[in-house]
């Protein structure tokens, strides 16, 4: 622990993601949950707030805002902000109001670390190396109080603002924090195919791509991310009802996946502090209910290549707040509705399996809605997400390697060689290695090669199909190999013996 002078009254510094922070000179901290900032800043004035800033994550962003706070010990009020569904979702304001009425014990975080648990239903954390004397003096010199709409916050903040300015209630405090630094190995910066079954598995596949080779920069958020450029994910089938894992490892539950489904499908009304939902911007933003121009587009031309929906407004570049959803477009092909989506901006970590789950029922909906009103019975097909920025937020870092250590292996048990380039024969006919390429669905065959050097056949056949999967690849150069050794010794050559 450091101690520092006494700080300057009414003057708000924060040590942690300074840049998401509005600043005041008062002595009221202001929590906006979900709701955005300058939706409570613009009705009160500067000298009336210390500092106004958005919580999303009780298990990620608690324990940065109670560092900031014991390093600005004039703060003497706490409005707390519970407006939208994602305050209730998210539980991040409910969760910091049950520290400050309940306070802490010791315990372990969701990645195994000790920590300060919170005395809450919602699980939130506060590092352990924050002193817990500190915590307690914290928790009994703020006063606190919840507001559940704007105004009734902005009556709060004015009411606080009337009170005598009083000294600091401490010395200003800073505790060390662990950092982590991924290892991260050579790999391509631009262009990445991860597919998967279910959203959970590909979700693993996607979390381990970018903590192995993901490059490492700064954000416009006060941190770091490790990103992936242009990453397209493929996933094949998803069920109606989706996949839960048991014990379920993904970043969120049914109850937050049905809230989340209603922002996608529903013309959201328009509520102050949220600049808009995703069904809001397919439903109405435009002028146009777009998600049924697409099943009456597809109803009277099935094989269109042009049933687009998009999310970009060309005002977003003067406004900011853009979406990180952009553009959806629906496909028939053999009888199959896939749905392909561009995000500009996926955090891959806590958003990504939400915004595919949401995709696919998307889907399912326009499916079952082309099915109700014409003569069309369409197979669910692909959902795939190309994320032009792939990343995962340095503090969500531990947690990623946590989920990686328990189910990336178990996920590579499951795998199949399943490749759409084929299936690949492998004999040894008159001193030489005979391959014959079939198709993967109905065994026809495509092609055949010969030759004596198992790597020459190696890399005609990837020439040939270069889209084979990297672990085909792999399993036809160790299956060559050992067709030539055979010939060499004289013996029999059985293929997956």
């Amino acid at each position: 622990m450091t101690l520092a002078g006494k700080a300057t009254q009414f003057e708000y510094k924060a040590l942690y993601k300074p840049n998401q922070l509005i600043y005041g000179n008062g002595q009221v901290a202001v929590i906006t949950g979900w709701t955005v900032k300058s939706a409570i800043a613009k009705h009160i004035e500067p000298q009336e707030y210390a500092v106004i800033g958005q919580l999303y994550s009780p298990t990620r962003g608690i324990s940065l805002l109670i560092r900031n706070l014991l390093w600005n010990p004039h703060v003497r009020y706490l409005v707390v902000l519970n407006a939208t569904k994602e305050d209730k979702n998210s539980g991040a304001g409910e969760c910091l109001l049950e520290f400050f009425r309940h306070g802490f014990t010791e315990g372990v975080s969701d990645t195994g670390l000790s920590c300060w648990v919170i005395r809450s239903a919602i699980p939130g954390y506060i590092d352990i190396e924050v002193d817990a004397d500190a915590l307690e003096h914290l928790r009994q010199s703020i006063k606190y109080s919840e507001a559940k709409s704007i105004s009734e916050a902005v009556s709060l903040i004015k009411s606080y603002a009337q009170e005598e300015a009083v000294t600091p209630w401490g010395t200003p405090l800073e505790f060390p924090m662990t950092t982590v630094e991924p290892t991260v190995l050579p790999g391509p910066r631009y262009g990445h195919r991860i597919e998967g079954k279910t959203i959970a598995e590909t979700w693993v596949k996607i979390i381990h791509r970018i903590k192995t080779t993901g490059t490492i920069r700064p954000t416009g958020y006060d941190g770091q991310w490790q990103e992936l450029i242009d990453l397209m994910a493929v996933i094949t089938d998803e069920p109606a009802d989706f996949y839960f894992p048991e014990p379920n490892y993904l970043p969120i539950d049914h109850n937050f996946l049905q809230e989340y489904i209603s922002q996608i499908l529903d013309d959201a009304p328009y509520r102050e502090g949220l600049k808009y939902t995703y069904g809001q911007r397919l439903r109405s933003w435009f002028g146009r209910d777009q998600i049924e121009q697409v099943i009456h587009k597809l109803i009277g031309e099935i094989d269109a290549a042009s049933a687009v929906m998009s999310l970009w407004d060309v005002k977003d570049h003067e406004k900011g707040g853009s979406p990180c959803l952009n553009h959806i477009w629906l496909r028939v092909v053999d009888n199959e509705l896939s749905l392909t989506a561009t995000l500009r901006s996926n955090d891959m970590f806590a958003a990504w399996p939400a915004n595919a789950m949401g995709l696919r029922a998307l889907q399912q909906h326009i499916r079952d809605k082309i099915a109700e009103i014409s003569e069309y019975d369409l197979k669910m097909g692909p959902l795939i997400t190309i994320s032009q920025s792939a990343h995962i937020y340095d503090d969500t870092w531990e947690n990623a390697d946590r989920l990686i250590t328990n189910q990336y292996a178990s996920i590579l048990k499951q795998r199949n060689y399943n490749d759409p380039s084929g299936n690949f024969l492998i004999e040894v006919d008159n001193l030489e290695i005979v391959v014959t390429q079939t198709t993967s669905g109905s065994g026809e065959v495509v092609k055949s090669y010969r030759g004596k050097n198992p790597l020459n056949l190696l890399r005609e056949i990837c020439a040939e199909s270069p889209a084979i999967q990297p672990e085909h690849a792999g399993y036809l150069g160790l299956e060559l190999q050992k067709a030539s050794q055979s010939m060499k010794l004289g013996k029999p050559y059985i293929q997956d013996q």
